[in-house]
């Protein structure tokens, strides 16, 4: 099954604050240029590789003499907008080395969300890769709130991941993989994982890093929203000599999230990008009919609404007893539902995903 990804062609590979900075949030210049050495040979085996990479909080931090975590919003800033230089001219220097440019990319939820602007970062992403250019991809964390406080770069990576659409998204981080009774003497790795259920998120947690956000609890969801849009995952362990281009050549290390079928476009966008407004309930003939015949979401199969929605908003689309099954984008607001006047298609087959 792994022998899939040695024809990966296009690798978003994302690098975790755990394996670029050292306990005083130090960036480890050695670890860096082993994995820099990895990319530049996949680059050279003809592969295409995206980075996205964390670090700049934490190194802004060591530049500015902080041991914890600051919790002003303003100083975590201030520790992304010196760490991301820090970062971006180690990156510049140890790329330089292995005869390879970089281009920096910051991005945020708004740049993704945006239809047009969307598509404009696609498009960026996509001419530096034609031009033999590593894009390294951070959040915007100096000017950005909702990420630093509630987003994380295991998702941004499965965005991205999304957007392009990659051949492959790999994860590296301190641990070896998803890991079965993590911290018992009976621990052992999950190799391969064909659904990701209620069983598997028991194995995982938070992370117990000063600098990280998330830890292998946001590694499953960014492994889920992937292997949702039909891109297989491998979570492994950066720190693993070589093992980048182990993973690439289809050896048994880390974790393996076997893909659904590749998602649409227009599908990826509408399921992955937003945070939808509100939801429609809907009753079990209407979850029938567009789960199992492709239907559109008709007026009198909506049981309620909720939250507040206009037309052309992203929706969550829910069943009796609240369980979101489908995303799709509303033909008409909540109150135009609600009374009864809207359109007879609400959310049109074109503009729903099912989940």
């Amino acid at each position: 099954m792994r022998a899939k990804l040695c024809d990966a062609s296009l690798i978003v590979l994302k690098l975790g604050t755990g394996i670029l900075t050292d306990r005083r949030n130090r960036l480890t210049v050695g670890r860096v240029r082993r994995l820099v050495g990895q990319v530049a040979r996949a680059h050279k085996a003809g592969r295409e590789v995206v980075v996205v990479s964390s670090g700049a909080v934490g190194a802004g931090m060591e530049a500015l003499g902080m041991e914890r975590m600051p919790s002003r919003l303003e100083d975590l800033q201030a520790c992304a907008a010196v760490g991301q230089s820090r970062l971006m001219s180690l990156y510049q220097e140890l790329f330089e080395e292995a005869g390879l440019r970089v281009g920096q990319v910051l991005l945020t939820h708004d740049d993704l969300a945006h239809h047009d602007r969307h598509l404009n970062a696609r498009n960026t992403l996509m001419a530096l890769l034609d031009r033999g250019i590593v894009p390294i991809i951070n959040e915007n964390d100096a000017v950005s709130f909702t990420e630093l406080t509630v987003g994380d770069n295991d998702r941004l990576s499965a965005l991205v991941a999304a957007l392009l659409p990659a051949d492959l998204l790999v994860l590296l981080t301190n641990a070896e993989g998803v890991v079965r009774n993590f911290g018992k003497l009976n621990a052992k790795l999950i190799s391969t994982v064909r659904k990701i259920d209620d069983a598997l998120r028991r194995h995982t947690r938070g992370t117990q890093s000063r600098t990280s956000i998330g830890g292998m609890v946001s590694k499953i969801d960014a492994a889920d929203m992937a292997v949702r849009a039909g891109i297989p995952v491998v979570i492994g362990q950066g720190t693993q000599r070589g093992v980048f281009l182990k993973i690439l050549s289809g050896e048994n290390v880390g974790t393996y999230f076997v893909p659904a079928k590749k998602m649409k476009g227009r599908k990826r966008w509408i399921a992955f990008f937003h945070h939808p407004k509100g939801a429609l309930v809907v009753d079990d003939g209407a979850k029938s009919a567009l789960r199992a015949r492709g239907k559109s979401l008709l007026l009198p199969g909506v049981a309620c609404c909720e939250g507040v929605f206009a037309a052309g908003e992203v929706v969550k689309i829910c069943d009796a007893d609240g369980t979101e099954f489908a995303r799709g984008i509303a033909r008409a607001a909540r109150v135009d539902v609600e009374s009864g006047t809207a359109a007879k298609v609400v959310v049109h087959r074109d503009d729903l995903v099912i989940l």
